[in-house]
């Protein structure tokens, strides 16, 4: 048996296209663009790449990208007054500041300082309690992308159990959360977890997001279940090569002989995180507007 390779690639410019269509559908109706505001503090060189391509996604999808950019030396302050001036700009619909920060500023103050609504991050304590009790808000952007792919895949994911290995309150805590929502049965594993292979061993889903490369093998997993890999790890470089190969957090070669169905690395969750950004911003301009966004359509 080899598993069907879920493509997340193609799933997510489908959902971009699908966006970009109704972003301009919102432009007609509302008279302006969404708004998306990303900020950028410090020269990071992976994080500028991030922006850069969350600036080209958000135009392509027919929607306004404000970009702001802060010195890495700039106070806690300074940036808390940047997000207050977003939260207050009527042209934004959502708030993203790219993470990590610089170690003089708080993390988790600076994200509770973004308007909860505005928040297409889905990281607010409050989108955390409003995803945790079932109402209504903006869940992190990369447990909500693999849950697409989950349930294009297998549709009814009622009485299925799931497995997430990672606690994590980006990914590990809302995916089980939307699992349970999903009447899936959830068991979160992770490194104090005993006798891992054997929790593994029991899912029809299993989700991996713990950052070691490969460490789930396919002994571990059960004939035919449905694999999530939502790691990135690079590997030490070949001899002769200068950049190690990509990998994710489940051995994928072997895995692909057992599992029933498979995300590949990279092509799988990675594409899912800008497309659902990117939903999220427009579904916050609905909202904002009062519209109504057509029923099942993103």
């Amino acid at each position: 048996m080899t598993a069907q390779i879920i493509d997340g690639k193609a799933f997510a410019a489908n959902l971009r296209e699908r966006v970009g269509a109704l972003a301009a559908e919102f432009a007609a109706k509302a008279g302006r663009k969404a708004g998306l505001a990303v900020v950028l503090v410090g020269e990071d060189a992976a994080s500028q790449v991030y922006v850069r391509s969350k600036g080209k996604a958000t135009v392509a999808a027919n929607m306004e990208s404000f970009e702001h950019r802060l010195p890495a030396d700039a106070s806690q302050d300074e940036l808390l007054a940047l997000v207050s001036k977003l939260n207050a700009d009527p042209a934004v619909d959502g708030i993203l500041v790219q993470l990590p920060l610089p170690a003089q500023m708080d993390e988790q103050a600076v994200i509770a300082a973004i308007d909860p609504d505005k928040d297409v991050d889905g990281f607010h304590v409050i989108n955390a309690g409003r995803l945790a009790v079932g109402d209504r808000g903006f869940v992190p952007c990369t447990p909500l992308g693999c849950m697409m792919l989950l349930t294009d895949r297998l549709g009814d994911l009622s009485g299925l159990e799931a497995v997430v290995i990672g606690r994590s309150n980006i990914v590990g805590k809302p995916m089980a959360q939307l699992l349970l929502d999903a009447n899936a049965t959830v068991t979160i594993a992770h490194s104090r977890t005993k006798d891992l292979p054997a929790v593994v061993k029991r899912a029809d889903i299993v989700v991996a997001a713990v950052g070691r490369a490969e460490m789930v093998r396919a002994e571990w997993l059960k004939e035919g279940a449905t694999v999530i890999d939502v790691g990135i790890n690079r590997l030490p470089p070949e001899p002769g090569s200068d950049k190690g190969k990509l990998v994710g957090d489940v051995a994928f070669g072997e895995a692909s002989v057992v599992a029933g169905a498979i995300t590949p690395v990279p092509g799988g969750v990675g594409p899912m995180t800008i497309a659902v950004l990117l939903r999220n911003a427009l579904v916050a301009a609905y909202r904002h507007e009062g519209l109504d966004l057509p029923e099942g359509t993103i």
